[in-house]
């Protein structure tokens, strides 16, 4: 050592803090490289990211190896600057002091904040090429790394600390992936951004959420004469009905209106000839998920259920339909009964009809009514009231301001909304 010039240790100095700078950047970039993004490159069959893959998979592995090389790196570079120093001062306490402090300033900046800052602003472009380096350097030095770990489990054994596994570690919630795609702004398209939301909340969205309300559901009773059945089923809009007896609580199918054309075409619909061609209905418990109904559309092969309460008494009808527009944005194809809900008045006010659905009224106005109660905008109103309203009462709901315009038979038939800044309408054919 003696016959090494100064200048030559310097210069090794230099290249030992380097060296700490890398593995100083190699570990806040394996920490904070995005798990999905490195997946993803990996099946690709991306090199490093293989290598990176694999050596996150034994972190505690990984870790052992980085400090190591980290810490006796930085004990060599301290020996190396106190032989610098009693080289050029001299030995003492004084120097050993002033060696000790400009040491510790030189291995922060270069060797632990300047290459964390870096490994944590590009972890990619810094993890891909240090697994090249750090898996050969894992297996050299595995023994050491080993005998290391088993004092380590000891300790975290003492503590009752069990290690999280790494997979467990990255799994997301429902919660965790909204936000994720919310944060996705710049790289995934409105469109699909809004539609993987809506498909995310479908687990907490309810049937009776969507569901076409009892009393509007369109449906053809037996015990009516066979001219004004015929006439229903030549003008509905719809491709299924609902077919009772006397009242919604007698029940006798779903009929599919191609099922009865050859009949109609013929003459007039009988009520016995539709009791020949009616489905058996298919009921589902108010409450249920989206998601799961979903399921069960597709593994009953159903396109039309009846939602029932606890005590088995109709209070809807939802269709495959409802689910799809709840993930993907309202169809056209409404009947004008469907669309007449909601009606702008000259001075920008706007009718709502009373059993309009409370999601459906947030959805065209751009405003945040609460879902967690009532479902329709008069169950929220008499809510809101806590008494059967009157017509030229008005309220507020959040900042929004309510007129009862129209009761009938104990009910708000209609509304009016005046929107201010807490909502703004949407074009009626088009999904928020």
């Amino acid at each position: 050592m003696d016959n090494i010039s100064t200048g030559t240790l310097f210069i090794v100095l230099a290249i030992l803090l380097l060296i700490s700078g890398f593995f100083s950047a190699s570990e806040t970039a394996m920490m904070a490289i995005n798990r999905y993004r490195l997946k993803h490159r990996a099946e690709q069959g991306h090199k490093g990211a293989q290598l990176v893959l694999a050596l996150l998979a034994r972190t505690d592995k990984l870790l052992g190896v980085i400090l190591l090389g980290n810490n006796l790196i930085n004990i060599a570079a301290a020996m190396l600057s106190t032989l610098i120093a009693i080289r050029l001062f001299g030995q003492g306490e004084l120097v050993l002091f002033f060696v000790n402090l400009g040491l510790t300033f030189l291995i922060l900046v270069f060797s632990e904040v300047t290459p964390k800052v870096i490994g944590a602003s590009y972890p990619e472009r810094i993890a891909y090429p240090a697994g090249f380096i750090l898996a050969p350097l894992l297996r050299l030095v595995y023994p050491v790394v080993w005998f290391v770990n088993l004092f380590v489990q000891g300790l975290l054994k003492l503590l009752w600390i069990k290690p999280r596994q790494e997979e467990s570690g990255n799994m997301l919630g429902l919660e965790e992936l909204r936000t994720v795609v919310l944060e996705s702004a710049k790289l995934l398209p409105g469109e699909n951004r809004r539609i993987m939301l809506n498909l995310l909340g479908l687990e907490s969205i309810t049937v009776d959420d969507v569901m076409t309300p009892r009393n509007h559901i369109e449906a053809i009773d037996l015990a009516d004469e066979p001219e004004r059945i015929s006439q229903q089923i030549a003008t509905s809009h719809h491709t299924r009905l609902l077919v009772y007896e006397g009242s919604l609580d007698q029940i006798v199918g779903i009929l599919h209106v191609r099922r009865i054309l050859h009949t109609l075409a013929s003459g007039e619909v009988t009520a016995l000839a539709l009791r020949e061609v009616v489905e058996e209905p298919y009921y589902v418990p108010d409450g249920t998920p989206l998601f799961s109904q979903l399921r069960q559309f597709q593994e009953n092969q159903k396109r039309l259920a009846l939602v029932v309460d606890e005590y088995g008494e109709l209070q809807g009808l939802v269709s495959l339909e409802d689910l799809l527009e709840e993930m993907v944005g309202e169809f056209t194809t409404h009947a004008p009964a469907q669309t007449g809900w909601l009606r702008q008045m000259e001075d920008g006010s706007w009718l709502v009809e009373g059993s309009a659905l409370v999601r459906q009224v947030n959805r065209k106005l751009g405003l945040s009514f609460p879902l967690d109660g009532p479902k329709t905008l008069n169950g929220l109103l008499l809510e809101c009231l806590e008494d059967i309203p009157e017509a030229g009462v008005s309220l507020k709901i959040g900042d929004t301001p309510i007129e009862i315009v129209q009761t009938q038979d104990r009910a708000v038939k209609v509304a009016r909304i005046v929107l201010g800044q807490g909502g703004q309408a949407r074009n009626l054919g088009q999904e928020p």
